[in-house]
């Protein structure tokens, strides 16, 4: 049975988030907000939680394509290589903000995603996931919660979510109705932006 939260985005209670951020640091899986659909994530630093991720998600560990939720740009270096001036420029303009841009992964990428040439990073504007994020000290891995239903691509009602996850995870966060559209991907990786997804954020950010 997963435990069920309900915290504020405005003003995110520290208490709550602690919490959040103990289950994250016994290897818990948690669903939480972003600025674009309910996210499914773990810490980063923590491998039987990434494994139970994949599994979820019905992909090998070392194949998966999770983003890693940042606080902020800061701590860039420690999993992306190093990149030029105008690359940091857009990003810089464009987060917090709801993209997810896909760089040239650095060496010291955490061991299940040392093969991985390039890592997609989020720094969503969300005072939620970015307090999460802060608290723990180092990022959470990130992927979609998508839904089967034929219409809805993503589900945004957090009581539906903790109905469907129960099982599955330790907490699921109710932190309001989520969106339906989900991150515009952008791949920053090579000479040219290039567009993977077009989803909630704008690209006039060239």
């Amino acid at each position: 049975m997963a435990e069920f939260y309900r915290i504020y985005e405005e003003n995110p209670n520290p208490r709550e988030i602690e919490k959040v951020v103990n289950i994250l640091k016994r290897g818990g899986l948690i669903i939480y907000p972003t600025d674009t659909v309910y996210g499914l994530g773990c810490d980063i630093s923590n491998l039987k939680a990434l494994e139970r991720v994949a599994r979820i998600k019905g992909v090998k560990l070392d194949k998966a394509n999770f983003s890693f939720v940042c606080h902020d740009l800061s701590n860039l270096s420690d999993y992306v290589k190093q990149i030029d001036t105008s690359t940091f420029k857009i990003l810089k303009r464009a987060l917090p903000g709801p993209y997810t841009f896909i760089l040239p992964g650095a060496k010291s990428l955490p061991n299940p995603f040392k093969k991985k040439k390039t890592v997609g990073i989020r720094v969503p504007n969300n005072n939620i996931a970015l307090e999460i994020v802060k608290q723990l000290g180092n990022p959470i891995i990130s992927t979609s919660i998508h839904d089967e239903d034929e219409v809805l691509e993503y589900t945004t009602d957090p009581e539906l979510i903790l109905e469907k996850w129960d099982s599955l995870v330790d907490l699921v966060i109710d932190g309001g109705y989520g969106d339906n559209e989900a991150s515009t991907v952008i791949d920053l990786s090579e000479d040219e932006p290039i567009v993977v997804r077009e989803g909630k954020g704008s690209l006039d950010i060239y």
